[in-house]
């Protein structure tokens, strides 16, 4: 299957990658780009999912790591979040690797489409400071076990509704609710990519050389955080991911 890939395809999805660790730091939905760019590519789609998650396992932590060191990331209190995180992706991870490559084929474009739509229609989608709405310790288990089996599953806008749930719900401001996001995201990813790993659904060489484009973008996204607002990233972010899912459509649904 991997050499199937040609230079090409290696050439564009690692741009894309770096592109998607950026926006992905700063916004959330770094695998709106990412997932629809491997099944372009012509990745069977759980092999898709399995790539996805080694190369985004590189720009969670990246973002963590760079978050930590500038003392916005407060590990002591996001443990129980991040347990409950690992419980749900390894469930929705292990639901992911026992679906058919024809269902996936299917159901992949229309989650992306619903995705896209959803955070189209929502453009301040956690950009206020909220109050805390939930117990920590309830707040972690319903997040972490929801948001962790839907990013282990499918995974492109979790860090986007990650965000929501510590602003809204956990009464985190914008800034703090994107640094813990990226640590509960490195949660899941790590998780999953071990099931994915165990399925034999992973392309190391181009998950690998992705990895390493979506952490030099977290680098840069994240430090962008640190100084700026997120506006225009995310209005980039959902004109490209309305393109690469218009392109999925075609390609998959329609000319099939």
């Amino acid at each position: 299957m991997l050499a199937s890939l040609s230079p090409l395809a290696y050439a564009l999805l690692v741009p894309t990658a770096a592109i998607a660790g950026f926006v992905d730091s700063i916004a959330g939905g770094g695998g709106i780009l990412t997932l629809p760019a491997l099944l372009a590519a012509g990745l069977p789609p759980r092999f898709a999912l399995g790539t996805n998650k080694l190369q985004s396992s590189f720009g969670s932590l990246s973002a963590t790591i760079r978050f930590r060191r500038a003392g916005l990331l407060r590990l002591r209190g996001l443990w129980p979040a991040l347990a409950f995180t690992a419980v749900g992706a390894a469930a929705g991870a292990a639901t992911a690797a026992t679906l058919s490559s024809a269902f996936l084929s299917y159901l992949i474009p229309a989650l992306l489409i619903i995705i896209v739509v959803f955070l189209a229609l929502q453009p301040h989608f956690g950009a206020e400071e909220g109050a805390r709405r939930l117990p920590p310790l309830v707040f972690s288990a319903c997040s972490g076990l929801a948001l962790g089996f839907y990013d282990g599953f499918f995974g492109p806008g979790t860090g986007t509704f990650w965000a929501m749930a510590f602003v809204g719900l956990a009464g985190l401001d914008l800034r703090e609710a994107t640094a813990s996001t990226k640590a509960t995201n490195f949660a899941s990813n790590i998780v999953s990519l071990a099931v994915f790993v165990a399925s034999g659904s992973v392309l190391f060489p181009l998950g690998l050389a992705m990895g390493i484009a979506q952490a030099l973008g977290a680098q840069a996204g994240s430090g962008m955080v640190l100084k700026r607002g997120a506006g225009l990233v995310r209005a980039l972010l959902m004109g490209m991911s309305a393109l690469i899912v218009v392109y999925i459509v075609l390609r998959y649904w329609i000319l099939a």
